[in-house]
């Protein structure tokens, strides 16, 4: 199943779950829902079951609720007390560098003069 915007699940759905449509797209799944396949979507809200690998470009949020049996790989996570992952969780690798500006030169020290470094000081 792919959708774009928002999605609310409160049945169960066999079969993978994609989001298309950026950063806006959002999946929740209510306590009474329930996804058999991977869930590749931008953002999760999750109080039901997953049972497969998560994928969440941005961010995840694991809810009292929340039962995943599979993989969560994350930028940002917030995990209620109550939740429960049966796998391992994974920080993206890519998203740490971009969102902490790692990409723009670092100056060196040894290109300062020495005025620089004591007004810096």
């Amino acid at each position: 199943m792919t959708f774009s915007g928002g999605l609310h699940i409160d049945g169960t759905i066999k079969g993978n779950v994609t989001s298309e449509g950026g950063e806006k797209a959002a999946l929740t799944v209510s306590e009474s829902g329930t996804i058999e396949g991977d869930v590749r979507v931008t953002n999760l809200m999750l109080n039901g079951r997953v049972i497969g690998d998560v994928f969440a470009s941005n961010r995840v949020e694991l809810a009292p609720k929340a039962r995943v049996t599979g993989t969560v790989c994350y930028d940002l996570l917030e995990m209620s007390m109550g939740a429960e992952v049966n796998g391992q969780l994974v920080h993206s690798q890519d998203a740490e560098p971009r969102r902490l500006g790692y990409d723009e030169p670092a100056v060196d020290q040894d290109e300062l003069s020495g005025d620089e470094l004591s007004a810096s000081s």
